[in-house]
């Protein structure tokens, strides 16, 4: 009975999600026709075609491939590095102040700007990584120190009365505690590298990049293949945060289940 409700309920929502969409396809068409102008607003139907048009074409899975594995390769190094700098805040002070008007300068800074001084001295090809590292490094960083300093005092103290080893420590209370923390950054942190990734692209403008592609939509008033590929930047940031919930859920069910062993 109970997993009938929750199935129910799960179907009830993917509906509620799939009319919502509709509803807003639906303005999208009427807004067209009050503008006709394809020039101005491309039609869904002309943007749906055009996908269809680009992804029969292997130069356009090779510009995706490529953007998608210069970001994703920032993200991963932003959160490696962020939970790194978080843990020696957390176990040294000094580093913590050393760290602090770097990741107040960073968090504060416009993409933009970065973007343009970045561009003196790295090449463009790899601008798009360094710019979605640059953004997740201040976001998991603070996102985890936080977590680290709210963990359960009475756990720490259980831990040391028990002399529980600092494996056993981690495993069993900072991990569990840390988790919703560094959820949280994981699942923001990807809409940020993909918007400053595609942003450095737009600006940088390199060969065989989704940010390129855009940034010539634009030049010769292309609005059809515009919002095109403005979708797939859309599509492959829900599809990577997915892939990522996935699997910060997975492993945190593996620590919990180790846990309860």
């Amino acid at each position: 009975m109970k997993t009938s409700t929750i199935s129910t309920s799960k179907c009830r929502k993917r509906l509620e999600k799939i009319g919502i969409a509709i509803v807003w396809i639906a303005i999208w068409q009427l807004c067209y026709w009050i503008v006709k102008q394809e020039l101005l607003l491309a039609s869904p139907f002309s943007v749906l075609k055009r996908l269809g048009e680009l992804m029969i074409q292997s130069e356009f899975w090779k510009t995706v491939a490529i953007s998608c594995l210069h970001i994703f390769t920032g993200f991963i190094l932003g959160v490696f590095l962020g939970v790194l700098f978080a843990v020696l805040s957390a176990k040294y002070a000094l580093f913590c102040s050393f760290l602090s008007p770097v990741m107040t300068i960073v968090k504060a800074t416009p993409v933009a700007s970065f973007i343009i001084l970045a561009l003196i001295w790295i090449q463009s090809a790899r601008l798009s990584v360094f710019i979605s590292f640059l953004l997740i490094l201040p976001l998991v960083y603070t996102n985890t120190l936080q977590g680290i300093r709210k963990t359960d005092i009475k756990l720490l103290e259980m831990a040391e009365v028990y002399q529980m080893s600092a494996i056993g420590r981690l495993r069993y209370i900072y991990i569990p505690q840390l988790l919703p923390y560094f959820f949280s950054a994981c699942i923001t942190g990807v809409g940020f590298a993909w918007k400053s990734g595609i942003a450095a692209e737009i600006l940088a403008v390199p060969k065989n990049a989704i940010g390129t592609m855009l940034y010539e939509s634009k030049i010769y008033l292309e609005t059809t293949d515009l919002f095109a590929w403005t979708a797939v930047v859309i599509l492959l940031s829900l599809f990577f945060e997915k892939i990522i919930v996935r699997a910060i859920q997975f492993v945190g069910e593996r620590w919990i289940r180790t846990g309860e062993r």
